[in-house]
């Protein structure tokens, strides 16, 4: 009943919502500039939250066209590599003759599409060929696709890497570092030649038994069966994915807001002010984030549940008991790809320490083919979005992939 009951209470809101488009619409129409009642732009502005609030469960548009490179605006064109029921692999194919290395970048199946990624995409492109993991909503996925677990998540990622071929690199972002590692340590034993040059973990959940946060606690507070319970949900009949059991996005976006709920309120109450003064670019970086943040996706349940109970309550990585269809992971085999691992000295979600730990797993992987960078001054997101990644963190990657091309 629990995605039956938000259902209801979306398609309640639903008309709420369109009264506040119109509201903020006539508001804007109404407009007479300094001559305008400070009650009415008030009152467009209340509307204009209005119509803002909420979430939708489709996938914005990356929007990336073009790139500039060698101060020159170079076409990019974004196509389908790979599909399948439950991810494509997109490339954002430049307009260039030399494109650079190719890179896949791993996104986060964790309640929000890959285009959180954009600004991460957008930096990379500069120097890289870069495709990227596009995960689907399970909503969307019919029953008889089949399930998807975390076995079924390393068996993408080894599938894209044989899909870009011999000599890529792969970037894993947050909570895909562990199946990186995996898919990079199973290719490694069986001698794939799409086994990656090089491999960056950032910010990810390695070992989490250091210095663990709110979100590690969490994990660990309540045995695997509550979670299973108490987050689980069925998805409503009139979607492709009728019946399909999945931890629903509007669950996890819940939680991440409740983390810094102060921080969200204040955001919205400074949104109305910004709306009500017409400050079109306050207004409007308000309106980009939250457009972007409030697009949540449904994950498989049996892939979150693994996810919780393997990674995070079990820490079946870091104590040698991680599987792949039954057959031990092994990350010590791995010898020719290149590994650096990227913390943030502010993150709260997977502290310091925690990426580091894979530096210690991959034993087989000489000392001069391993680099560390802990980015001062910086929470989870900044590690791979904003200023700090673009001209601290990004140049430290882009060096490891060139060491390794």
């Amino acid at each position: 009943m629990l995605y039956q009951m938000y259902q209801a209470q979306a398609d309640v809101l639903a008309p709420v919502r369109a009264l506040g488009r119109m509201g903020a619409s006539l508001a804007r129409m109404t407009d007479f500039g300094s001559q305008t009642p400070a009650f009415m732009r008030q009152l467009g502005a209340a509307c204009g939250i209005m119509a803002d609030a909420g979430m939708t469960h489709a996938r914005p548009d990356y929007g990336i066209s073009s790139v500039q490179v060698d101060e020159a605006d170079v076409a990019v064109t974004e196509e389908i590599a790979l599909d399948t029921p439950f991810a494509s692999l997109l490339h954002f194919r430049k307009d260039t003759a030399e494109p650079g290395p190719r890179v896949l970048l791993v996104a986060p199946m964790s309640g929000h599409f890959a285009t959180l990624l954009r600004g991460t995409l957008q930096t990379m492109l500069r120097d890289h060929d870069v495709y990227i993991t596009d995960w689907k909503n399970a909503r969307d996925v019919p029953l008889s696709d089949g399930v998807f677990d975390l076995d079924a998540f390393v068996d993408h990622l080894i599938r894209f890497m044989e899909t870009i071929g011999p000599g890529g690199h792969i970037v894993a972002v947050c909570q895909p570092t562990v199946a990186a590692l995996a898919a990079v340590a199973v290719m490694a034993e069986d001698r794939n030649p799409a086994q990656p040059r090089s491999m960056t973990l950032m910010a990810g959940p390695m070992d989490t038994r250091i210095n663990p946060t709110q979100v590690n606690d969490l994990a660990k507070s309540k045995p695997i069966e509550w979670f299973q319970k108490n987050l689980i949900g069925f998805v409503p009949w009139r979607y492709k994915g009728a019946d399909r059991k999945v931890y629903p996005g509007f669950m996890q976006l819940t939680a991440f807001m409740s983390m810094n709920l102060d921080r969200h309120i204040n955001a919205h109450i400074a949104q109305f002010h910004a709306l009500a003064q017409q400050d079109a670019a306050k207004s409007g970086a308000h309106r980009k984030f939250y457009q972007e943040y409030g697009a949540v996706m449904d994950l498989p349940a049996e892939f979150f549940l693994e996810t919780v109970q393997r990674i995070f309550q079990e820490h079946d990585l870091p104590l040698g008991r991680l599987t792949w269809h039954g057959r031990k992971v092994r990350p010590e085999l791995i010898r020719h790809t290149a590994l650096m691992t990227v913390e943030g000295e502010r993150d709260d979600i997977c502290a310091v320490g925690q990426t580091l730990a894979a530096l210690d797993l991959c034993t087989g992987v000489r000392v001069g083919m391993k680099r560390h960078h802990l980015q001062t001054g910086v929470g989870h997101y900044g590690v791979f979005s904003g200023r700090r990644w673009e001209q601290e963190v990004y140049p430290r990657v882009r060096s490891m992939i060139q060491a390794s091309s």
